[in-house]
C-alpha cells in the first residue's frame, strides 16, 4: 500500500476544499514577482465589480493595493493588526476626484450574496529573506488570509507541532510579507487538525469540532477537517471574527 505522505495529504485536503467551493490553482500558474504575495488581478476584479456603480477608478484601486503593501513586514504584528482591521471593518477611500464623497471600501463581501473570489493555492514559491513554498494558501479576493502547513502522521520524526514551528518560526522569519495578511493558520497531519493565530503558542491551537454553536456530535481525527469552518459562508465570518 502506498504511504500517505505529505504530498498526498496536501492534495487530499485540496480536494476536500474543492468540494466546499474553493477552486484549486497551482502557484506556478500565477503571474507575479517572486516576492509578491497578493493576487492583484483578483483584488482588482473584486473591487472594480463591487464598486462599479460608484465609478471606482483604476487609480483608486491601485491606491487601495498600495495602502496594503506599504505596511512594513518588519513590524509584522503591527502590520498584521492594521490589515486585519481593514479586512474586518473596512475603511474610507479618498476619491481621485476630490469633489466626490469619500467611498467606504470593504475588501471582503460579508453579505449573503457572497461575491468573493476564492482560491486554494499550493506550490507558490515566495522569495523573502529565504525562498519558501507553503503547503497551501487560501485566498479571498487576492488576499492570502489562511495558510496551511501539513506533516505526515506516518513519519515519526515529523509531528503536527513541527507544522506549527514551520509557520510561526520559519515562515515568520523568512516570508513575513505573506503573514502580514494572515488571519488564520491551519496545521494538519491528516489525523489531527488544528487552527489558531500566527502569534499564538502551540497550546492555543485547537481543533474546531463544531460548525456552529448548536449541540451536535463533535468530530475527531480526519473528520475534524469537515468542521474547521472553511465552507465559504463560515470562512468569511470566521475570518471577520478572528480579525
Amino acid at each position: 500500500m502506498a504511504k500517505f505522505n505529505e504530498a498526498k495529504l496536501e492534495y487530499a485536503i485540496i480536494e476536500l476544499l474543492g468540494e466546499e467551493g474553493y477552486p484549486h490553482v497551482l502557484g506556478e500558474t500565477i503571474r507575479r514577482d517572486p516576492g509578491e504575495v497578493l493576487i492583484k488581478g483578483d483584488l482588482r476584479a473584486f473591487l472594480s465589480e463591487r464598486y462599479a456603480d460608484e465609478g471606482i477608478t483604476p487609480a483608486e484601486i491601485d491606491l487601495i493595493i498600495r495602502k496594503l503593501e506599504v505596511l512594513p513586514a518588519s513590524d509584522l504584528y503591527g502590520s498584521n493588526k492594521a490589515i486585519m482591521k481593514l479586512v474586518s471593518d473596512g475603511f474610507l477611500l479618498k476619491r481621485e476626484d476630490r469633489n466626490q464623497k469619500d467611498l467606504f471600501i470593504h475588501l471582503i463581501d460579508y453579505s449573503p450574496a457572497d461575491q468573493n473570489r476564492y482560491k486554494i493555492v499550493n506550490q507558490l514559491e515566495i522569495t523573502g529573506f529565504e525562498k519558501r513554498i507553503p503547503d497551501g494558501i487560501l485566498y479571498i479576493n487576492g488576499l492570502p488570509l489562511v495558510v496551511f502547513e501539513f506533516k505526515s502522521a506516518i513519519r515519526e520524526e515529523a509531528t503536527i507541532h513541527d507544522a506549527h514551528v514551520q509557520l510561526t518560526v520559519r515562515y515568520r522569519r523568512d516570508i513575513p510579507e505573506l503573514l502580514k495578511y494572515n488571519a488564520l493558520c491551519v496545521i494538519s497531519d491528516g489525523v489531527n487538525n488544528k487552527m489558531g493565530s500566527l502569534f499564538a503558542p502551540y497550546e492555543f491551537f485547537y481543533t474546531w469540532r463544531k460548525i456552529d454553536g448548536s449541540e451536535q456530535i463533535e468530530k475527531a481525527g480526519i473528520n475534524s477537517l469537515f468542521t474547521i469552518p472553511l465552507c465559504q459562508d463560515s470562512c468569511r465570518l470566521s475570518v471577520r471574527e478572528k480579525c
